[in-house]
C-alpha cells in the first residue's frame, strides 16, 4: 500500500509541473496571437465612434497595455487560491463557463471513449486472430483509411449523409432548435449527441484497432501458445491472448483521452454543439485568456488523470508489475 501512495504521490507532483508548463506555454501562445481582442470583439468601426476614454476603459479590462509577465502572475496567484478568474466574453466565472460546457461535453467524451475503446479491441482481436484471411484485410484497410481521415471531414460526410440526405439524426446542437433547455428531455439530448460521439469513436477505434491487432499476432506466435496448442487447450483467444493483450489496451483506452478531448473541438464546431471544445474555440478566437487558460488546465489534468489510471491498474492487471513495485 505504501508503494502505491508513494508512486500517486510522484505523479501527482509530476501533473503539477505538468499543468504549470501547459498553461505558461498556452498564455505565451495566446499572448503572442496577432488578434486584437479589442477589434475582434467591438469591430473597428465601433472603435472608431468611442473617445479615448472607453477606448482606454475597454483595454484596462481585456488587459491590453499590462505586462505579459504581471498578467500571468496574478492568475497564477489566484487560481492557487481556487480562483480561475471571470471569462471577459461570457461576464461570468470561469468555473461556471466550464462546468456548464463540460456537462455537455461530458456524455458525448465519455460514449465516445468507450465506444472507440470497445470497438478498437474488438476489431484488433478479429484481425489478428485471422491474420492473412479476408477479415484481417477488410479490418486494416478500414482502420488505415479511418486513421488517415481527418475528423472534421468524416463530421461533414456523416453530417451529409444521415441528417441532409436521409434525415434520421438532426443537424446538429445539443437540443432541438427553438426548444427551451429545461424542457428538452434525455432522449432528444441523446440522439442529439449520436453524430459526434459516432464520429469521435470511429476516429479513435482506428488506431487502437491496428496496435491490438499486432499485439495480437506476436502473441499468437510466441512459444508458450504453440505449447498450449500442442497441449490441445481450446478458448486459446479468451483465456491466453485477451490477457495478455490487457495490458497494452488499457495503455492505449486511456491514451486515447487526449486524442479524443482534441477531436471533439472540431467536433463541435462542425455540429455546432455547445461543449467545452466550442467554448475553447471562442476564447481563443476572442482573446478570453481566463477562459482559455482555464480550459486547457482542465483538459490537461483530464488527459494525465487518465494517464496515471492506466499506471495504477497495470498492478491489477499484470501481477509481476504488482510483485516489482512491492520490492521497489
Amino acid at each position: 500500500m505504501g508503494h502505491r501512495l508513494r508512486f500517486t504521490a510522484r505523479k501527482l507532483v509530476r501533473m503539477a509541473l505538468l499543468l504549470l508548463g501547459v498553461s505558461l506555454t498556452a498564455f505565451l501562445l495566446m499572448d503572442a496571437s496577432p488578434l486584437d481582442p479589442l477589434q475582434t470583439n467591438i469591430g473597428q468601426t465601433a472603435l472608431g465612434t468611442m473617445s479615448p476614454e472607453q477606448v482606454a476603459e475597454l483595454e484596462e479590462y481585456w488587459g491590453v497595455n499590462t505586462p505579459a509577465a504581471e498578467r500571468y502572475m496574478r492568475w497564477l496567484r489566484d487560481v492557487l487560491r481556487g480562483d480561475f478568474g471571470t471569462s471577459l466574453l461570457y461576464r461570468r466565472p470561469v468555473l461556471e463557463v466550464i462546468g456548464q460546457r463540460l456537462s455537455n461535453s461530458l456524455w458525448l467524451l465519455v460514449s465516445a471513449w468507450l465506444l472507440s475503446g470497445g470497438l478498437g479491441l474488438g476489431l484488433g482481436l478479429a484481425a489478428g486472430a485471422r491474420r492473412g484471411r479476408w477479415p484481417d484485410r477488410c479490418i486494416r484497410g478500414f482502420c488505415l483509411i479511418l486513421s488517415s481521415t481527418p475528423s472534421f471531414w468524416l463530421a461533414l460526410l456523416l453530417l451529409m449523409v444521415f441528417s441532409v440526405r436521409l434525415g434520421v439524426l438532426p443537424i446538429g446542437m445539443s437540443i432541438p432548435i427553438g426548444a427551451a433547455a429545461d424542457s428538452v428531455t434525455l432522449a432528444q439530448r441523446l440522439r442529439h449527441s449520436v453524430l459526434p460521439a459516432v464520429t469521435l469513436s470511429v476516429t479513435g477505434a482506428a488506431g487502437i484497432a491496428l496496435h491490438t491487432r499486432e499485439k495480437v499476432i506476436d502473441v499468437l506466435n510466441s512459444d508458450y501458445i504453440l505449447f498450449a496448442r500442442a497441449r490441445g487447450e481450446e478458448h486459446i483467444l479468451r483465456r491466453h491472448v485477451l490477457r495478455n493483450v490487457a495490458l497494452p489496451a488499457i495503455t492505449l483506452q486511456f491514451a486515447s483521452i487526449g486524442e479524443i478531448v482534441g477531436g471533439s473541438v472540431l467536433v463541435e464546431q462542425v455540429f455546432s454543439y455547445p461543449g467545452l471544445g466550442q467554448a475553447a474555440v471562442a476564447a481563443g478566437l476572442g482573446g478570453d485568456m481566463p477562459l482559455l487558460l482555464g480550459i486547457t488546465v482542465i483538459t490537461a489534468a483530464m488527459v494525465f488523470g487518465g494517464s496515471l489510471t492506466a499506471d495504477l491498474l497495470y498492478g491489477a492487471v499484470d501481477p509481476r508489475i504488482r510483485r516489482g513495485a512491492a520490492r521497489g
